[in-house]
């Protein structure tokens, strides 16, 4: 984090590996100090654009974009800590638009930032919209990486989330159950019990189940 940035601290701005330093200082910062996280990784986005205007390549042709996208993506991390939710939601269209334009949507890239924008549409109580894509998601990532990939099991339990807390019918709550039910088997099956990610989910399974008794 710092370290590395004091390294390239005085380097000029044409320097290719300057906003790669204040991107690293950004993401050691952002999840524990998102408020001194946010000029940084701001300034780190900003620095990736410049370069991308002046024509610098790394030696992968989508390596530079990759790296302004995944700024993209840390910074909406952030606004989202700092509950700026509206402004992390237009980051996370830009990323999965981009993802969708250059690999399609079958790559894992962009897998994942459609489940970040389906989680980015729920912050901001667009679940209509939080559904249909996060449908999509279940069934691209199903096909394209399998029932068992940790980028799947996302998509369910976004899925699922959305259908059994902001139900719009019991067939919702429904669903709900069964696909959380499933997420979490496969979670524990593949990544163990004591895993933080299988407890959340559980969690999350019991809210849904409580959810449904109260309807039904």
């Amino acid at each position: 984090g710092w370290a590395c940035w004091k390294t390239y601290l005085g380097r000029p701005e044409r320097d290719a590996n300057r906003p790669l330093a204040i991107d690293n200082l950004g993401g050691a910062l952002w999840a524990s100090r998102p408020k001194e996280a946010l000029p940084v990784l701001e300034e780190a986005l900003a620095g990736y654009r410049r370069a991308e205007q002046r024509g610098w390549r790394t030696e992968d042709a989508h390596g530079l974009t990759e790296l302004t996208l995944g700024a993209q993506t840390r910074l909406a991390n952030c606004y989202d800590q700092l509950e700026r939710r509206g402004e992390a939601l237009v980051l996370r269209r830009e990323v999965y638009a981009k993802h969708m334009s250059l690999l399609g949507a079958a790559h894992e890239n962009t897998i994942i930032s459609g489940n970040n924008l389906g989680a980015g549409l729920l912050n901001n109580d667009l679940n209509d919209e939080a559904r249909g894509v996060l449908r999509k998601q279940v069934s691209v990532a199903r096909r394209a990486l399998g029932r068992d990939h940790k980028s799947t099991l996302h998509a369910c339990s976004h899925l699922s989330t959305c259908l059994g807390l902001k139900p719009t019918s019991l067939g919702d709550l429904r669903e709900a159950e069964a696909l959380m039910t499933d997420t979490v088997q496969r979670w524990r099956q593949v990544f163990g019990a004591a895993h933080p990610k299988t407890r959340h989910h559980a969690h999350v399974l019991s809210l849904i189940r409580e959810n449904l008794r109260r309807n039904t």
